[in-house]
């Protein structure tokens, strides 16, 4: 068969709504500057899905900071990798000063959270090596577990008693190979919006040989005390060997960074492919990485206005009768059942008639009968946008359970 031939065949589990989906459930066009309320389809809606925590994403003085650098550097400068001409003082100086925040001995700059972390466990682990992930890892772990050429096991989502059958068994293996274990988990499931149990992991090494990694891309600048993340949080944070953060959620910008032992973030600085073959990290975005890494150490009241907010949405939600899980984290997700035809009217009556934008998640990334409509609270949503979405929410509640949503198509945006 020719390849266009098969791909065009099989367009992929999300490829295959293309025509009915593509301009407003996928790929859709939100307009105007970050805030709580933006414009979609024509129309003004309440905000949901972006991952600016914070609000640093349109404050004046971080698009200044941002605007300043670009004018004085441009979007090239420096060019080429950092190993070969792309290095530079603000480059190291934003790596001491994120390692210093997150409490590790020294940090490493990567340019995007997704290939930052693949090539991070690619260069970690040889053939000899056992990898053990969580089942509901970010699909940048997964992909990066299968380039791992040596074994690899899942265990259940934050289930101990997995994870241990899992270190027996990695156990073993090292044993004849002479190679080692990494765990990896995540800080915050950005899916469910529950924290990995990195304290019952950690307590773990008492008894087996393993090095672990955390995904903190949904905890770093949002929980903990100083907002070093979900290891602070939670009381383990010197034990993680390895932290990963990126600049997508709390910083609202691109980039990322690994944290650790430093020779073993030298090691990662030597040998990530991702980083040796790839052009340098911009300066606009290091510069501006570095004004909001202050305004986090600085301005505690942009945390505690976000978990004023969080708590807001997630108490509402709760008292109105709905299932957002076992969410500890602001990641804010509401359980419902029905089809996919289901779920695509109720979102398009959320948004057009209840002037309401969140994620859908549908099968295939949950099961086949559930429908995930997942909220992001920032620290700039107010009360009136969380009694807008609760109100919202009960409407098209209620048609769904009395079946007024026709389970026999897909509406098209």
């Amino acid at each position: 068969m020719d390849l266009f031939e098969k791909l065009e065949k099989n367009m992929g589990p999300l490829g295959m709504y293309s025509e009915q989906a593509e301009g407003y459930y996928i790929f859709p066009h939100i307009i105007g500057k970050l805030a709580s309320r933006m414009k979609f389809n024509g129309k003004e809606v309440v905000m949901w899905s972006i991952n600016n925590y914070l609000g640093l994403g349109h404050r004046p003085d971080v698009i200044k900071v941002d605007a300043d650098a670009t004018a004085e550097y441009g979007l090239c400068y420096p060019m080429g990798s950092r190993m070969m001409s792309g290095n530079s003082k603000q480059h190291e100086e934003l790596e001491e000063e994120l390692a210093e925040f997150v409490g590790k001995e020294s940090a490493v700059l990567v340019n995007f959270g997704y290939q930052g972390i693949m090539s991070a466990i690619d260069c970690l682990l040889d053939r000899k090596d056992v990898v053990v992930y969580d089942a509901e890892s970010h699909a940048c772990i997964v992909d990066g577990v299968r380039m791992h050429l040596g074994k690899r096991f899942a265990f259940t989502h934050n289930d101990l008693e997995s994870l241990e059958n899992n270190l027996a068994r990695a156990t073993k293996i090292v044993e004849k190979t002479g190679g080692a274990i990494l765990v990896i988990s995540e800080g915050v499931f950005g899916m469910r919006g529950d924290q990995g149990k990195l304290k019952e992991i950690v307590d773990l090494k008492q008894k087996y040989q393993f090095r672990l990694m955390v995904d903190d891309a949904h905890g770093f600048g949002v929980l903990g005390a100083t907002g070093a993340g979900a290891g602070e949080e939670q009381g383990v944070q010197d034990d993680i060997d390895i932290y990963f953060a990126t600049f997508a959620k709390s910083m609202a910008s691109i980039g990322a960074f690994l944290a650790g032992n430093k020779n073993v973030v030298k090691y990662m600085k030597y040998n990530m492919r991702s980083q040796t073959f790839a052009k340098s990290l911009p300066m606009p975005f290091v510069i501006g990485a570095k004004y909001r890494l202050k305004l986090l150490k600085e301005n505690p009241e942009l945390k505690a206005n976000l978990w004023k907010n969080v708590n807001m949405l997630q108490n509402g939600l709760k008292e109105a009768g709905f299932n957002i899980g076992d969410t500890n984290s602001c990641v804010t997700p509401v359980y419902l059942k029905g089809t996919v035809a289901d779920a695509t009217q109720l979102t398009y009556d959320l948004r057009e008639n209840h002037g309401v934008f969140c994620s859908i998640v549908i099968y295939p990334v949950i099961p086949k009968g559930m429908i995930i409509l997942r909220l992001i609270p920032t620290a700039y949503h107010t009360k009136e946008d969380i009694d807008q979405t609760i109100t919202a929410f009960l409407a098209i509640k209620e048609k769904l359970e009395s079946n007024a949503y026709s389970s026999e198509f897909m509406v098209a945006g």
